[in-house]
């Protein structure tokens, strides 16, 4: 499973990084700063599965900005965000725009683990269906 993160917070993307390397079956295949970046990399490099903050630089857009954009896309990715503003009208607006998942930084980040598991092992369930 191919991830890609787009948090402006550098120490962020490196501790998700470095997390989730350690999950088999994962592989984080880019960070991004900005959404602009974020919107673009996401396009070009087409992950399983992007994890996305909801505050980004000034001027480059938002996180929420980006998962219109790719939710748009033929075949999007699964988008988790992951936010420190977990207020239930940025939830109700990600989830409206296709998030499949909203977890508050702070609070959830755990989760943001178990689920990478679940995706993983319900994959390699898939992949022994298509074999057998």
């Amino acid at each position: 499973m191919k991830v890609f993160i787009a948090d402006d917070s550098s120490i962020v993307c490196e501790r998700l990084s470095s997390m989730l390397s350690d999950l088999p079956g994962l592989e984080v295949i880019g960070c991004a700063a900005s959404a602009i970046d974020a919107a673009c990399r996401i396009r070009e490099l087409k992950p399983d599965a992007v994890i996305l903050d909801i505050r980004m630089p000034e001027g480059s857009g938002s996180g929420i900005d980006v998962l219109s954009t790719i939710k748009k896309q033929q075949g999007p990715p699964l988008v988790i965000i992951l936010t420190n503003y977990p207020y239930p009208q940025y939830r109700e607006r990600c989830e409206r725009l296709g998030a499949d998942f909203f977890f508050d930084k702070s609070a959830d980040f755990e989760k943001l683990f178990e689920v990478f598991e679940d995706l993983i092992e319900q994959c390699n369930a898939d992949s022994g269906e298509q074999s057998a």
